[in-house]
């Protein structure tokens, strides 16, 4: 039985989008610098990774069908931050936002890290970009590379006809 585990370190060749909503940008922001520096930290150089800003959460799954549809890309992180507030408005984005990443994903067979944060106010959205609570951008790029690696490994392995 073989036993396929991905690594998070990427080969130089690697091109990764980032995918960020401007909307809750002090917390998008923060995703945004923890994403590139485990990008850094991994083997991406700056020149590698492009940076695509979308107004909202809900604009990221168009985004990412874009990026992914142009076939330049090993792996999508996507940013964002939803904060709950008084109205059902917070289910329908981060639903939809949810959704239609995952959508995108499987379509694709590319991996995207989910960094989306759902959060009940602004206090936990901060505390998770960079905050107490570590960071979520960091994480999202990390599971993005690391599935990318395993996809990679996967098709190495396939047999052929």
């Amino acid at each position: 039985m073989a036993e396929i585990e991905g690594s998070p370190r990427a080969p130089r060749e690697v091109r990764v989008a980032v995918l960020v909503s401007r909307y809750n940008e002090v917390v998008t922001t923060r995703l945004l610098d923890g994403a590139r520096q485990c990008l850094r930290e991994k083997g991406v150089p700056d020149a590698r990774v492009d940076v695509i800003w979308v107004p909202g959460a809900f604009e990221l799954a168009v985004a990412a069908e874009a990026a992914a549809a142009s076939g330049r890309y090993a792996a999508l992180v996507a940013l964002g931050c939803v904060i709950r507030g008084e109205t059902p408005h917070f289910e329908y984005v981060a639903g939809e936002a949810t959704r239609g990443l995952g959508n995108v994903a499987l379509a694709h067979r590319l991996p995207i890290g989910f960094g989306v944060l759902t959060t009940e106010n602004l206090e936990q959205a901060l505390a998770r970009a960079g905050g107490a609570a570590g960071n979520k951008g960091y994480e999202a790029a990390e599971a993005a590379l690391t599935t990318a690696d395993v996809l990679a490994q996967l098709v190495r392995a396939a047999p052929r006809d």
